[in-house]
């Protein structure tokens, strides 16, 4: 095969691949998404728009506005203003339709350590109105994917961190979720299960999910998402991949880290909130 022609069908693949994700279909959309506690603004007007099949980061300091933006988008916390919507459909309006096709795993753990692990992945999933040999399969499952099948009849409190933020995903997908939100899964755990976690992200995003991932590791975001937001006092301030951030600080691309990205975009103030 001619070097020319190698050449036109690299070209041609490109312009497919440039085609189609110009094409992929919107699966959440925030319009004017606000949240004030009192005179407090912790979101700001928030318009973000999540394509199908991305793995999206959302960066910002302590305080930002990142975990309540998780939560408005969970129906967890009630936003002031704006709306959700999400498959197409407004959230608030098809609430119980839209819940059943979202996983949450929040930063803080939400198993029961008086349970065993099956126990809590049975619990979680069944409120998904999955039931019988179904959710039988479903915790088998669950387990498996998350490496803890061999210890899905010991109790959670007897878990390591590591262990139970693993256990912490696998009860947010056995209803089989179009959306994955994760607000920084990975804090205070080995690198070992910071790497299986990460891994396993990216399997569920080849498996057909999209992922909102929220995280204070540079590397981690850079490592697995798509498309990048920075978000700082409760607005998005920048969108983009890792490159495109990167250039809209310096032209030499090689020259400057994600962080330094960050940094310069945020500024070195500590946040005490």
């Amino acid at each position: 095969m001619s070097r020319e022609r190698v050449t036109d069908e690299v070209e041609i693949t490109k312009l497919i691949y440039i085609k189609e994700k110009d094409f992929m279909s919107t699966i959440l959309k925030t319009k004017d998404l606000t949240k004030k506690y009192g005179s407090k603004v912790v979101v700001d007007n928030l318009n973000i728009e999540i394509k199908e099949g991305e793995i999206f980061g959302l960066l910002g300091p302590n305080g930002a506005g990142k975990s309540t933006t998780m939560n408005m988008i969970c129906d967890i916390v009630k936003p002031t203003l704006g709306s959700v919507e999400f498959m197409g459909k407004d959230f608030k309006k098809n609430r119980k339709e839209l819940l059943a096709l979202l996983g949450y795993i929040p930063q803080d753990l939400a198993i029961h350590g008086n349970l065993k692990a099956w126990e809590n992945v049975e619990l979680f999933t069944s409120l998904y109105g999955i039931k019988g040999a179904t959710l039988k399969e479903r915790i088998d499952e669950a387990l498996e994917y998350v490496g803890l099948s061999e210890k899905r009849n010991d109790y959670a409190k007897t878990f390591s961190g590591g262990m139970k933020r693993r256990l912490n995903i696998a009860c947010a997908i056995g209803h089989h979720p179009k959306l994955l939100i994760f607000d920084e899964p990975t804090v205070g755990i080995d690198p070992q299960s910071r790497n299986f976690i990460l891994e396993k992200i990216k399997e569920s995003n080849k498996n057909g999910a999209t992922v909102i991932y929220t995280s204070h590791y540079m590397e981690e975001v850079e490592a697995i998402c798509t498309r990048i937001a920075i978000m700082d006092n409760g607005k998005i301030i920048a969108t983009g991949t890792s490159e495109e951030l990167k250039k809209m600080v310096v032209e030499d691309t090689s020259s400057i880290t994600l962080e330094e990205v960050f940094l310069t975009l945020t500024g070195k103030k500590l946040r005490d909130y």
